[in-house]
């Protein structure tokens, strides 16, 4: 099972790149990671919102038409760990690949909720795009290891 993360924004940010890897490098097969970031938009606001939206949605087209969509966004719905390992694990059983989207600083539009098979929400709390890219990575090999039975998570 590939896992897409979809981030709108730059690169990375040093301190940010130190923690992914370190949780990638532990991730196990079927959780293969790749990251693909899409430029912040120059407009603001609604256009921002629609661009960034449309290349979202260009990179959800063809080989990837059939992902497990999860977009992260503060409205979404609040789960804990075990039930993201359950969420994650559906579409590892059907061999389906699993998009993961942060959307940019003003969200997303309707079309990509419209095509979010789960909208999920790390907490009420509105974090820095770069602190949920590492939130995002702890949670996935948390979820790995839930799914594997391995001690990392205490309940």
């Amino acid at each position: 099972m590939a896992l897409r993360i979809l981030t709108v924004g730059r690169k990375h940010e040093s301190w940010v790149a130190e923690g992914i890897d370190r949780y990638e490098k532990r991730m196990k097969k079927p959780f293969d990671v790749t990251w693909l970031p899409i430029p912040h938009s120059a407009r603001e606001h609604d256009a921002a919102r629609k661009e960034e939206s449309e290349q979202l949605l260009g990179k959800l087209g063809g080989k990837y038409a059939n992902d497990f969509v999860i977009l992260l966004d503060e409205r979404g719905k609040n789960i804990d760990s075990p039930t993201l390992a359950r969420t994650l694990q559906a579409p590892l059983d059907t061999s389906r690949n699993i998009t993961l989207i942060i959307g940019g600083a003003y969200g997303v539009d309707q079309s990509i909720h419209q095509r979010a098979d789960f909208v999920w929400s790390l907490s009420k709390l509105v974090f820095p795009h770069q602190l949920v890219r590492l939130i995002l990575i702890e949670q996935l090999y948390r979820a790995q290891e839930i799914a594997s039975g391995r001690p990392y998570h205490h309940e």
